[in-house]
């Protein structure tokens, strides 16, 4: 005992005599607790938080009152028991009804956002819903349906509308431990979600609400920037100043992605920190042009308030969304920070901006936006540590160029295996093209945007718009011409799930500790998880949540047992199989035979049947003898059925389903219930219990 007693007591003085360098620990500390809640198989009780709280509260009064050596530990204990507290909380919060089954029929509600679908449709926020014969108390808070008819609807922001539309509750992952849409519906208070292919009928104008004033003005200039500038051009520029994405098609959106430029549409942190930090420059450097100002007055602190009004008039245009809100909190923390005579850009703000995330949004932990978000500026500030140093032995007219090649390095470096693990490809030529076109977004679309609204209501915005129509042009060009480029995307397979966990622990232990010994073991532990990427193993049969798609793997890539229909979910599983083709190419891997609604493939001595169709139930019992499998996308009619029965009955239990081969036959069938588990997003059971109905 003695002899681990000494080990310990020395890790604890180290931590102790570094405790002024740990404030970028706090919000990873904070992230184990809210990761914690996010990986339970069950929906904590009552007793696992009276648990969490007792040790939160046993960790406070150890800080409080242990010894100076046992500081730290308590404080880490208590950031990630309070993580997990405060994830469950949130849960709760935004608890609100989910539609139990399928409905069609009448939907009246008010019009709260404007978007497209995955199929490239307008689709349309309703909140204040009413549905036909759902009580108001199981009516969801919010439901989103995409327009397939060919109605000359324009949408306005407030109307209430009457539509026929099919709804259903939010799909959960098209695999097992495939991303879950459930979860993210969950904390945007979206309870159901469908279509309409009939028109939609306005039954009352905007109401005025001063909640909507925001989305009001959103759409208006939207519409007004669309107006004013041509094709995709219009759309983009509406895009990245109001955030209005409804204008921009699938294909801009896939030339954006395939060219690592699609963060430029996203209203993130480099569009907050280009708008506030153009408007403190401009600011500073006019005031300095005035000597009786810029000799009386603290030109810097002004520059950062009125950096701040614009800053947070810009959240308010956009739209509150999570990735806006996250980069109006790490640009307010920064522009603060100059207020109070501190360094404006540290990796201390960057920790307080991921502290005051987290603790009002804990769910964006798991979400793309704010992992890359995050990693892009960790990154970026650990590269310029020491760029002073180098850029004064550098050509003046250098200093500039390599200062962009730097940073996009940098930021490219961070957000690619985190883009690769969530949307599993890598953009290749994804330097070159920042390259190009972040400069342009830097030094004519955003200051020509900002220009143009100060010069609106003097009629005088026409050139500025100009500008920034040539900008967004040039973007576009940049886009389509890199997406276009042979082996511009290389598509990933996805990885087991602990990789990018570990791969971002290592790399936060690298950049954020000062002893060598603790550098190689993020190195390492980064290392690992890179060599650990390629240990997954795609599921050989895979069986969509309702039973509308099939896809075997073959030596060729997955074969699925449709051209059409069910097509984000053929896009997700292609994807996450590393393959680039489309539904109708890996249709025509010709694995599946036979008529419309009723194909077959062979898995060795085994048959798959997978039929489809109003009379699928009748003729499934033709076909179901001993050991064949039969994915059923209606109800199995008849007594135990002889083979392997996957029904629509089953299926609305297990959720998508994976069979794997082990080798020595079909051993292993694992449901997306069974990794999601039973959580308030996803089961009935759980959410009654815990509402209380």
């Amino acid at each position: 005992m003695v002899a681990l007693a000494r080990p310990l007591a020395t890790l604890l003085d180290a931590l102790s005599a570094a405790r002024g360098a740990v404030l970028p620990w706090a919000p990873v500390m904070l992230s184990f607790g809210i990761g914690a809640y996010f990986l339970a198989r069950e929906e904590p009780g009552q007793g696992a938080y009276a648990l969490a709280g007792a040790g939160f509260l046993l960790a406070l009064l150890l800080r409080l009152f242990g010894g100076e050596r046992w500081h730290l530990p308590a404080v880490g204990a208590a950031l990630a028991l309070a993580g997990f507290l405060i994830a469950g909380a949130r849960a709760d919060l935004v608890a609100g009804p989910v539609l139990a089954d399928r409905y069609y029929g009448p939907v009246v509600g008010r019009i709260v956002g404007i978007d497209r679908s995955f199929s490239d449709q307008p689709r349309l926020t309703l909140d204040q819903v009413s549905l036909d014969i759902v009580a108001p108390s199981r009516t969801p808070a919010k439901v989103r349906v995409a327009l397939h008819g060919e109605d000359a609807f324009v949408p306005e922001p407030g109307q209430r509308v009457r539509l026929i539309a099919h709804l259903s509750p939010p799909d959960g992952p098209v695999e097992p431990g495939g991303f879950d849409f459930q979860r993210i519906a969950w904390f945007e208070r979206l309870g159901a979600v469908g279509y309409t292919r009939d028109p939609v009928t306005v039954t009352a104008p905007s109401d005025g609400g001063p909640g909507l004033w925001a989305f009001r003005v959103r759409m208006w200039l939207s519409r007004a920037m669309q107006a004013g500038m041509e094709g995709q051009a219009g759309a983009f520029a509406a895009a990245l100043m109001t955030g209005d994405r409804s204008g921009v098609t699938r294909a801009t959106n896939d030339a954006l992605r395939n060219s690592n430029l699609s963060h430029l549409i996203s209203i993130s942190g480099l569009h907050m920190g280009l708008l506030s930090g153009f408007v403190f420059a401009f600011c500073r450097y006019g005031l300095a042009l005035v000597p009786p100002l810029a000799l009386r007055l603290n030109t810097k602190k002004i520059a950062a308030v009125l950096a701040l009004f614009a800053a947070t008039f810009y959240l308010f245009l956009a739209g509150p969304n999570v990735a806006t809100r996250r980069a109006y909190v790490m640009a307010a923390v920064m522009l603060v920070a100059v207020l109070l005579d501190r360094r404006a850009i540290s990796l201390r703000s960057v920790a307080i901006a991921a502290l005051i995330v987290l603790l009002l949004e804990p769910e964006s932990l798991v979400e793309p936006g704010f992992q890359m978000s995050f990693g892009a500026t960790v990154a970026l500030i650990a590269a310029f540590q020491h760029w002073a140093r180098v850029s004064a032995r550098l050509p003046a007219l250098l200093r500039p160029v390599a200062a962009l090649c730097l940073s996009s390095l940098a930021a490219g470096t961070a957000t690619l295996p985190i883009a690769a693990v969530h949307f599993n490809r890598i953009a290749e030529y994804g330097f070159v093209a920042n390259l190009a076109a972040v400069p342009l977004m830097g030094m004519a679309v955003m200051p020509a945007g900002v220009v143009a609204a100060l010069l609106a209501p003097f009629g005088l915005a026409a050139p500025a718009l100009w500008v920034m129509e040539q900008g967004c042009r040039a973007i576009l060009l940049v886009a389509a011409f890199v997406s276009g480029l042979d082996g511009a995307v290389i598509p990933v397979v996805t990885p087991v799930a602990w990789v990018l966990p570990v791969m971002s622990l290592g790399a936060l232990t690298f950049v954020l500790t000062r002893p060598p010994w603790l550098r190689v073991c993020g190195a390492a532990a980064v290392a690992a998880s890179l060599a650990g990427w390629n240990l997954a193993e795609r599921p050989l049969l895979l069986i969509a949540g309702e039973g509308a798609l099939v896809g075997l793997r073959t030596p060729e890539g997955r074969a699925l047992s449709k051209a059409k229909g069910a097509g984000f979910v053929a896009a997700s599983w292609l994807e996450d199989d590393g393959d680039l083709v489309d539904q109708e190419t890996a249709f025509a891997r010709g694995a599946f035979t036979g008529t419309r609604g009723q194909v077959r493939a062979d898995l060795g001595p085994v048959a798959l049947w997978h039929l489809t169709g109003k009379t699928s139930a009748r003729r499934a019992e033709a076909v179901c003898t001993p050991g064949a499998i039969v994915v059923l996308d209606g109800y199995w009619q008849g007594g135990s059925p002889a083979c392997r029965l996957f029904d629509a009955q089953f299926l609305d239990q297990s959720g998508a389903v994976a069979v794997q081969d082990s080798g020595q036959g079909i051993v292993t069938v694992v449901s997306a219930r069974d990794l999601a588990g039973r959580r308030l997003w996803n089961d009935r059971g759980t959410r009654a219990r815990r509402l209380g109905n």
